[in-house]
C-alpha cells in the first residue's frame, strides 16, 4: 500500500483533479472519499486546505461546464445521451428535471450531494437556457461546498482516516485488493439497479405515426401528458389530459377500461410514461401503451402542440 501514501503525499492535488473531473465527466468513480482522505492527509501531503479546494472546484467547473455546453448546443439530445452512459436509473433525469425547473440555478447549490444529479443538472441548466453568469455563480458555489465538506470531514477525523490507512497497509496487496473489491462491487451493484429498472420499462410503444393517424382518424382514445407541471405549460399534444406523476396514484380515466391509452413524458426511454402506463394497467386500463420518443418525437416529426 506504500503507493496509495506516495499518490496522495506526492501527487495529492493531481489525484484530486483527474478524480473530481472524471467522476463529474459521469465515470462512476466517487471522489469525495478521495477528497476525505487528501484532507485527512493535510499535514502529511505538500499541498494546503486552500490548493486542495481548489483544484476540486477547479476540475469540477471544467466537466461541468461542459456538460452545461453540450446541454445549451445540443438540448434534450445530451440528456437521452447522458441517460444511456449513466450507471442512474433512468428516472434520475425526471427527478432531476423536476427540481430544477422548480428552483432554478440555486438547486446547483446541492447538486453534488443528490446522486445522479451533477452532470445531468448542468447539462439541464444548458438546456434551459440558464445565463453563464448565473451557472458558473451558483455551480462554482456549489462544487465548493461538496469539496469543503468533505476536506472538512477528512481534517476533522484525521485521526481515524489515518488509522483505516495504517490497517490497508499493513496488509499490502490484499488491503488493495479490498478497495479494488469495493469499488467493483459500487459500480456492481449501480448496474444491477439499472439494468432490475430498465427490465421494468419492457413494454410495447406507439410511434407519432401512428398516434398521429390515430388521431386523423377519429379512433377513440386518451392521451396522457406526465411531464412535471411548468414543462407542460410549454405545450402538449393536442387533446392531452395533463397529471403529474405525484397525482397519478389518484388519477383516473374517464373512459371505458378497453380504451387505447397513450402516456408520453419527455424522458429518456420514455421512463416515465412506461412507469404511468404500468400503473394505469394495474388500474384495470388493458390497453396502455407509451409514446416512443415522447413529446420530442412529437414535435421533430413536425406535428402541432397546444397551449
Amino acid at each position: 500500500m506504500d503507493y496509495l501514501f506516495t499518490l496522495i503525499e506526492h501527487y495529492g492535488l493531481s489525484a484530486v483533479l483527474l478524480n473530481v473531473l472524471v467522476e463529474q465527466l459521469g465515470v462512476p468513480i466517487p471522489a469525495y472519499p478521495t477528497l476525505v482522505i487528501t484532507g485527512a492527509l493535510l499535514g502529511r501531503g505538500s499541498y494546503s486546505a486552500p490548493m486542495l479546494l481548489v483544484t476540486a472546484v477547479g476540475a469540477a467547473l471544467v466537466a461541468d461546464v461542459a456538460w452545461y455546453m453540450a446541454g445549451k448546443r445540443f438540448g434534450r439530445t445530451v440528456m437521452s445521451t447522458l441517460c444511456r452512459i449513466s450507471l442512474s436509473p433512468d428516472s434520475c433525469v425526471r427527478q432531476t428535471e423536476s427540481i430544477y425547473l422548480r428552483w432554478g440555478a440555486p438547486s446547483l447549490l446541492v447538486a453534488k450531494f443528490i446522486p445522479g444529479f451533477a452532470s445531468i443538472g448542468s447539462a439541464l441548466a444548458g438546456t434551459m437556457g440558464t445565463r453563464n453568469l448565473t451557472f458558473l455563480f451558483f455551480d462554482g458555489l456549489g462544487a465548493a461546498l461538496w469539496a469543503g465538506s468533505a476536506i472538512w470531514l477528512g481534517s476533522l477525523f484525521s485521526t481515524t482516516v489515518n488509522d483505516l490507512l495504517d490497517v490497508l497497509e499493513s496488509l499490502g496487496k490484499w488491503g488493495a485488493l479490498l478497495i479494488g473489491i469495493a469499488l467493483v462491487a459500487f459500480v456492481a451493484n449501480k448496474w444491477w439497479q439499472r439494468d432490475r429498472f430498465m427490465k421494468s420499462l419492457r413494454m410495447a410503444r406507439i410511434s407519432v405515426d401512428e398516434l398521429h393517424q390515430m388521431r386523423n382518424a377519429g379512433t377513440g382514445l386518451a392521451i396522457v401528458d406526465v411531464r412535471p407541471a411548468l414543462a407542460q405549460q410549454e405545450g402538449r399534444i393536442p387533446g392531452a389530459v395533463t397529471v403529474s406523476m405525484e397525482e397519478i396514484h389518484a388519477f383516473t380515466l374517464d373512459v371505458p377500461a378497453d380504451t387505447e391509452v397513450i402516456v408520453y413524458c419527455a424522458c429518456p426511454n420514455e421512463a416515465s410514461a412506461a412507469r404511468v402506463a404500468k400503473l394505469l394497467m394495474q388500474k384495470g386500463y388493458s390497453r396502455v401503451r407509451p409514446l416512443h420518443g415522447g413529446i420530442d418525437a412529437w414535435i421533430a416529426a413536425g406535428h402541432s402542440i397546444e397551449s
